[in-house]
């Protein structure tokens, strides 16, 4: 009954076994196996792009992603504007600085740790190009789903993509939780990413089932032109590639990834849907994803930790919100029970 984070789950059953079927034979290291191969080809099929017209590279964690495509598109001299609550500006201990060299993180405001074209306009207005005092704009990194449970429409992503590729930035999309957004908005991969005018991509299946996989997606090859070398030297050209590897093609085997991401979304509104019926509880976001924010009374929040409930304190949002992340194989009885007893709770 842990509601912490999606990556308190173990990896999916389908991907467990997958990974049991690549274990049987010898195949070539460091990324020059069938495996390693067929995803490549299997991610450019989804994105609905040509071979040649996409580069992709498996790593370990969304940090890695995240840090590593980073450096392909902003130079130590460089500026990356994302939003304050970002994870790269909060969560990954100065990994996008480090990797690529130096490069400044801008952090803006805006609602639901969403970015707005007019926020990053103006912040681009301010005079930072072609000023030698000044590190020079270089990417907007997005994330999708937010840090504050929101998701953003092809639509949104496009007018940003629009100011940004307008100022000569590239933008970069966070997408730790990119099935439950895909899942929760309902369209396709590709117009969620290069059809609105994403670069690249940190493809997140880590939370969603696997057990430690991303995929740097690259909708440009020529911007990953170095990202091999800038994986190998930054630790994530794993020998025995074919394990990453085998994680993602398992994940995306049978629509895998979406539906763990639809079932992780229905457990979320199961869960927001029956809070916000719950007497001196509120919801302090929408919820479009698989993270719930709500005010939760002292006492109710802990009456349902005394029942063994895990979940996090979010005081951004106010001292009495909390977070509640549901994943793909949460369990309906479990939130029902969350509910029963935070009803319970207040009744007493």
């Amino acid at each position: 009954m842990n509601f912490c984070s999606d990556n308190v789950t173990g990896g999916a059953p389908e991907i467990l076994a997958h990974l049991a079927a690549v274990n049987d034979e010898p195949v070539m290291p460091y990324g020059a196996d069938p495996v390693t191969q067929r995803v490549e080809a299997r991610l450019a099929a989804l994105f609905e792009r040509a071979p040649n017209a996409i580069a992709s590279f498996p790593v370990a964690t969304g940090t890695a992603a995240n840090a590593l495509i980073l450096s392909c598109l902003a130079p130590p001299h460089g500026a990356v504007f994302c939003h304050r609550d970002a994870h790269i500006n909060v969560d990954e201990c100065g990994a996008p600085e480090l990797m690529t060299g130096g490069a400044k993180l801008i952090p803006l405001e805006g609602e639901a740790a969403k970015l707005t074209p007019q926020t990053v306009a103006d912040a681009l207005a301010q005079g930072w190009a072609g000023v030698v005092h000044h590190v020079q704009p270089a990417c907007l990194s997005i994330t999708q789903a937010t840090e504050a449970g929101a998701v953003y429409t092809p639509d949104e992503v496009a007018a940003l993509a629009a100011v940004a590729h307008a100022h000569g930035l590239t933008l970069h999309m966070d997408g730790a939780r990119f099935a439950n957004a895909l899942a929760a908005v309902g369209c396709t991969p590709a117009e969620m990413t290069w059809k609105a005018g994403v670069d690249a991509l940190s493809f997140g299946a880590t939370k969603n089932g696997a057990l430690a996989a991303e995929a740097a997606v690259f909708f440009d090859p020529a911007r990953a032109a170095d990202f091999a070398f800038r994986r190998k030297r930054a630790g994530h050209l794993f020998s025995k590639m074919r394990f990453l590897s085998a994680q993602l093609e398992g994940y995306l085997a049978d629509d895998l990834w979406l539906r763990n991401a639809r079932a992780a979304n229905a457990m979320a509104a199961r869960l927001a849907e029956g809070l916000g019926r719950t007497p001196g509880v509120t919801l302090a976001a929408p919820v479009a994803a698989n993270e719930v924010f709500a005010h939760i009374p002292k006492a109710a929040a802990e009456a349902l930790r005394g029942e063994g409930f895990q979940f996090y304190p979010w005081t951004a949002l106010g001292e009495d919100c909390h977070r509640f992340v549901t994943a793909w194989n949460t369990k309906a009885e479990h939130v029902d029970r969350l509910l029963e007893t935070a009803r319970r709770t207040k009744a007493a």
